[in-house]
């Protein structure tokens, strides 16, 4: 379900930014969808369709699974809105590296059961199938998340060991509740059932994208293509990556961790309000002890922007970042 609340004219006005994006002319992009079965207990499952766009440079033998946040779809990962400097895909596949940029079961063209369905957990199982379909035909699998699409990944990796790396953005394992709780309270049912909500209207430059400067066609787009997040979601990722032992304990791949200047996340060092970000040393080495078997730990920094770094305007460094890393991998 879409969340359109701009009016005809403003559409009319930012046509070119809503269109679709023209893939490079050496990589082939296609609409994809698969079938997955997800789960509360092992007798209480239920037939879904996860959906994505799978796109491939040609020759790449790497791709990159991407994972959306909450009340995001796909389209985080190919904005819209100046794609040369927003589009994760688009500068991956420049670098010769596919990329599958999902929808999470509940949003975009993905199927959407009820909401009870749809936790952090079996979004992981969902994406495990996914990746499992994809090995015969690349040598090697990147799981990549966005904030809660970031636990996701973590999760999927710490439980299957299938994958060659795992890039977190937007996510550290200390959360500063401080500024998450109100972003949640202020959302509004939408969906199939009460248990999936989305952003007020005109909440997502606060929500997501402050200390960045405020871009009118930015966060116009983010509007206009917001989604929704099933509150569900939220529970498992938080029991299995800031309260029990984290399931990244089980990672034994490379990590790569790239955050802005996130509120929702980062704080400084200070107590119980989120990582230290002020560096990315200091970044590696609060988050270390949550990664003890991963042969390495990279950690990115992109100042001034706020949660949602593919918007930040600059954005291609830390992407390109992200290529150097893959490529490492």
């Amino acid at each position: 379900m879409r969340f359109r609340r701009l009016t005809a004219a403003a559409l009319l006005a930012t046509a070119t930014l809503l269109a679709p994006l023209q893939a490079n002319a050496a990589t082939s992009c296609q609409d994809v969808a698969y079938p997955v079965r997800i789960g509360l207990t092992p007798l209480v499952t239920s037939q879904e369709t996860m959906a994505g766009r799978l796109c491939v440079p040609a020759g790449a033998t790497t791709v990159q699974v991407l994972i959306p946040g909450g009340t995001y779809d796909r389209t985080y990962w190919d904005v819209g809105y100046e794609p040369s400097t927003h589009s994760f895909t688009q500068s991956q596949n420049n670098a010769g590296f596919a990329t599958l940029a999902l929808d999470r079961i509940g949003t975009g063209r993905s199927s959407k059961p009820l909401s009870t369905f749809v936790t952090a957990t079996t979004q992981a199982s969902a994406v495990h199938q996914v990746i499992t379909t994809l090995k015969p035909r690349f040598t090697k699998v990147i799981v990549a998340g966005h904030s809660i699409g970031s636990a996701m990944a973590m999760i999927e990796a710490g439980t299957n060991r299938d994958v060659d790396g795992v890039l977190v953005t937007g996510f550290t394992h200390k959360m500063n509740y401080i500024t998450v709780v109100p972003v949640l309270t202020n959302m509004i049912p939408a969906g199939l059932d009460l248990g999936y909500l989305t952003t007020m209207p005109d909440t997502r430059y606060n929500s997501f994208h402050k200390p960045g400067p405020l871009i009118p066609g930015s966060i116009l787009y983010d509007e206009a293509t917001k989604d929704v997040f099933a509150v569900t979601e939220a529970v498992d990722t938080i029991l299995l990556n800031t309260v029990i032992i984290p399931i990244s304990r089980n990672i034994d791949v490379p990590v790569l961790i790239v955050v802005g200047n996130d509120t929702h996340f980062c704080s400084s060092g200070l107590p119980l309000m989120g990582s230290d970000c002020s560096s990315p040393a200091a970044l590696k080495a609060d988050e270390a002890p949550f990664f003890p078997a991963v042969p390495r730990l990279d950690t990115y920094v992109l100042n001034g922007y706020g949660h949602s770094i593919n918007y930040a305007p600059n954005a291609p460094d830390y992407h390109a970042a992200v290529a150097s890393w893959a490529e490492g991998i």
